[in-house]
């Protein structure tokens, strides 16, 4: 063989080479830009789900702040309401009166056998049972009334949101 053949071998060789080298060099380069651009991708995505699950920690923060400042508020208004109902449950067990607005009205045949008169209503007196009946009706209704103001404000405030 010439020499000149030979390096013209030589040069389709190396000319190969450099083509495969060139081909795979392309092919690594092509397979983690893919491999980047997927985990770019996943990063952009969990980011998302992270900053989502950020603000939703956020807002369920407040919403407790805001929970257990409607609990204080209500629960401090029921201990009062059960405290004034305590001393008027007190106060009349110790032989006291307790003022229950109400009005006796006199009845058609009093009114039609006496003298006129301007407002003589008697004097309305409870018995010990009664007195302690009206006292827990009256502790009963405050308590529900107090839990369906509480139930209200935190459909509005936090439900409806």
């Amino acid at each position: 063989m010439s020499l000149g053949a030979e390096m013209s071998r030589l040069a389709a060789i190396i000319s190969a080479v450099v083509i495969c080298l060139i081909v795979s060099l392309g092919w690594l380069t092509s397979h983690y830009h893919d491999n980047a651009t997927e985990y770019k991708r996943q990063r952009d995505k969990v980011t998302e789900q992270l900053s989502l699950a950020k603000d939703t920690i956020a807002d369920m923060q407040v919403r407790q702040r805001d929970v257990a400042a409607l609990d204080a508020k209500y629960t401090k208004e029921l201990a009062d309401a059960k405290a004034e109902n305590y001393a008027l449950q007190r106060k009349f067990d110790n032989g006291g009166r307790v003022l229950v607005k109400g009005k006796c009205p006199v009845s058609a045949a009093t009114q039609t056998t006496g003298a006129p008169s301007m407002g003589d209503d008697a004097t309305v007196e409870l018995s010990a049972v009664a007195g302690r009946n009206v006292l827990g009706i009256r502790s009963g209704i405050v308590s529900d009334q107090t839990a369906l103001r509480a139930l209200q404000e935190y459909i509005t405030t936090q439900c409806l949101k």
